[in-house]
């Protein structure tokens, strides 16, 4: 059984279409990779291409806004975050070539590279993200597991991945997922979104037994890290 399979529009590039058994309906999320799809069994091949062609001028729009909250990445683009920093530098080669160890990344460009161009760009955001994936995989694991000794919780598997539309969640049955974008955080706001997943393996919803525990967890500054959170993004 197919499970997923992608599409290619002209106008709107990659579609990644994803068959889930819970779906009532078809749903469309923007997503750097491509638009995403995601269809309930027996959905045809028609049917998602009809669905694209009646929002094609959202999906459009949609893509649109993406791209432009993007940052251009140039010579003066830098990321300096506790656990992951990044520069760019000239450099007199005719090919990029990039240097990184943990917490760290340079890329070294060609004298002469047009930064102007779309398709660098889209390079340039993957070799970052991919940089941004290795490091938290290797730093955000063993502090979520830290954490949980910490305060007297378990859960059942931990999962980075490339979420742009939120930190971190967890699963009914513990599985808690980060998105490698925690790495462009300060490092108390990576450790208040990791006490908030934990916090929901005690408590699922956000309500007042859920404040509490998070609030004893970060003495008392749960709102006051949540307010500072929203002035971050998932995105850079």
């Amino acid at each position: 059984m197919v499970t997923n399979y992608v599409l290619e529009d002209k106008e709107l590039g990659v579609l990644k279409v994803r068959v889930y058994a819970r779906a009532r309906r078809l749903t469309f999320t923007t997503k750097e990779d491509g638009i995403h799809v995601t269809v309930p069994p027996g959905t045809s091949v028609r049917e998602v291409e009809n669905a694209v062609n009646q929002l094609r001028l959202r999906l459009r729009q949609a893509r649109q806004k993406r791209q432009q909250r993007r940052s251009l990445i140039d010579l003066d683009f830098r990321i300096d975050a506790d656990y992951f920093k990044l520069r760019l530098v000239s450099g007199q080669r005719e090919k990029f070539l990039s240097r990184s160890e943990l917490g760290e990344m340079q890329i070294v460009c060609p004298p002469d590279a047009d930064f102007s161009n779309a398709d660098l760009q889209a390079w340039l955001h993957k070799v970052i993200e991919e940089a941004l994936r290795r490091n938290a995989k290797i730093i955000l694991p063993p502090r979520l597991y830290q954490l949980a000794m910490q305060h007297g919780l378990s859960y059942k598997s931990c999962k980075i991945n490339s979420s742009s539309g939120r930190w971190g969640s967890c699963s009914a049955r513990g599985s808690i997922n980060l998105s490698y974008y925690l790495m462009l955080l300060p490092r108390h706001l990576i450790d208040y979104v990791l006490l908030h997943e934990l916090a929901h393996t005690r408590e699922m919803n956000h309500g007042e037994r859920f404040w509490a525990l998070l609030n004893k967890m970060t003495d008392g500054k749960a709102l006051q890290l949540r307010e500072e959170l929203k002035r971050y993004r998932t995105e850079f």
